[in-house]
């Protein structure tokens, strides 16, 4: 867009919005960033041009964009301007660099709480093919994760090659709203539409397969972020019906507080389900270990992919996995999960009272809304005062949740203390009016 245009838009949202200029000034900008007229990441024009622009005064100017700023929209980059934020991505949940308390991604934040086993390299190194290309993975953890088992590189890589394998560009994925971000971003990077419905709702289940005929249905045994912990069987029976393969994500399935995690739905949906499960949630991500369970010749073709895409699962890991497992059964990290839940839901509810969210039955994470809040600015706020949040809008297929935070509880207490000290001082910098009503 030229200057002359941009400028031409800007002037005509100005005069649009009512009271001080340069709250109508801030406003203006805000609005041609969500309307696409100001592209993420792009320059914004200088004090003084926007001063010409819409006659007001430098000063003006300068306290509309520290608005923007101490929203979150906008940053200031020493000798070069300032700039519009991109929104948050799934990217940013891992690589968005350090702060004090990362509240942001879903996992085990360290192995601390493993047993280690004695460390024996050339027992680990030792494999039956002595190469360690093996196809479908390591012997002796495939059999204790239920034997007829493909073992990948992460639950991610095991979403990514399900969509590989059952999806085509133009194709819909049936998802529930909210979901988990990584299978989003798997979706669309196929070239498939991701399609929301009310998976608990058989009725709008059956009514959403008729109407948009998906290629796949997506299911997550225990929510993320929501960590609900729910039925879905009628979702399986339905699929079955309608002649539509599933992928259930059972990630978080073994991370359930009260009870036992839901039966798979395979039992419902035998030649047409692909089960996605991982080690991150009770060992340690840093394995990069999960696991694809389906029928043959379905796994068959799963197990073709992988090995296109990367030949074969580190050896040592399988095998350092295995070891782990037979020393740390998931019961006592549950426990110390549960614990963490509750410290955390007591912190949050301590530091910033307005915010609500259901107590969820499984998982690693509160969903946790904010009246009145938008997330995404938020997000950037909340990162300054040292803590990183993942805001609600990554998990929807459409943008939806503005109002809401996934925040991790799988922190240490005295983390979790820190982070919702900052959490209540970010909120009140954001809800704070930076403005000078006397600037005119």
């Amino acid at each position: 867009m030229g200057s002359e245009e941009l400028a031409a838009l800007i002037r005509d949202r100005f005069r649009l919005r009512d009271g001080i200029p340069s709250k109508r000034l801030a406003g203006a900008l805000t609005d041609l960033a969500e309307i696409g007229a100001l592209a993420p990441g792009a320059r914004l024009p200088s004090e003084r041009d926007l001063a010409q622009t819409v006659g007001v005064s430098r000063g003006t100017v300068a306290a509309a964009l520290n608005s923007l700023v101490e929203q979150g929209l906008c940053e200031r980059r020493h000798g070069s301007g300032t700039y519009l934020l991109a929104p948050p991505t799934f990217g940013a949940l891992l690589y968005g660099g350090h702060v004090a308390a990362d509240l942001s991604t879903s996992v085990v934040p360290d192995p601390s709480h493993l047993v280690m086993p004695p460390l024996d390299a050339a027992a680990l190194m030792r494999t039956p093919s002595g190469h360690g290309y093996d196809g479908r993975g390591d012997h002796r953890l495939r059999a204790m994760l239920g034997g007829n088992v493909l073992i990948t590189g992460g639950a991610q890589q095991g979403i990514d090659l399900a969509a590989r394998v059952l999806l085509r560009p133009g194709d819909r994925v049936l998802v529930a709203d909210p979901t988990y971000v990584g299978a989003l971003s798997v979706f669309a990077r196929a070239g498939a539409t991701a399609v929301a419905a009310d998976l608990t709702d058989p009725a709008a289940v059956g009514k959403a397969l008729a109407e948009h005929r998906p290629a796949l249905v997506y299911t997550v045994t225990v929510g993320n972020p929501t960590g609900a912990v729910e039925d879905l069987r009628h979702v399986a029976e339905l699929a079955r019906a309608a002649d539509v393969p599933l992928v259930e994500d059972r990630t978080l399935a073994e991370l359930v507080f009260d009870g036992e995690p839901p039966q798979r739905l395979s039992t419902w949906h035998p030649h047409g389900t692909v089960a996605v499960g991982s080690l991150s949630k009770v060992l340690w991500g840093g394995l990069r270990l999960g696991w694809l369970e389906a029928p043959e010749p379905l796994l068959a073709r799963l197990a073709e992919v992988k090995q296109d895409t990367d030949l074969a699962t580190s050896a040592v890991s399988q095998r350092l996995a295995a070891e782990l497992l037979e020393r740390n059964p998931p019961g006592p990290w549950i426990a110390e999960l549960a614990r963490r839940r509750d410290h955390f839901a007591a912190a949050l509810a301590a530091h910033v009272p307005s915010w609500t969210w259901d107590p969820p039955g499984g998982g690693l994470s509160l969903w946790v809304r904010l009246p009145g809040v938008d997330t995404d600015r938020f997000a950037a706020v909340a990162r300054r005062h040292g803590v990183a949040v993942a805001p609600g809008s990554l998990f929807s297929p459409d943008g939806r949740h503005r109002d809401r935070l996934r925040l991790s509880f799988a922190l240490t207490p005295e983390l979790l203390d820190r982070a919702a000290a900052g959490l209540s001082q970010a909120m009140a910098a954001y809800l704070q009016i930076p403005l000078n009503p006397d600037i005119s």
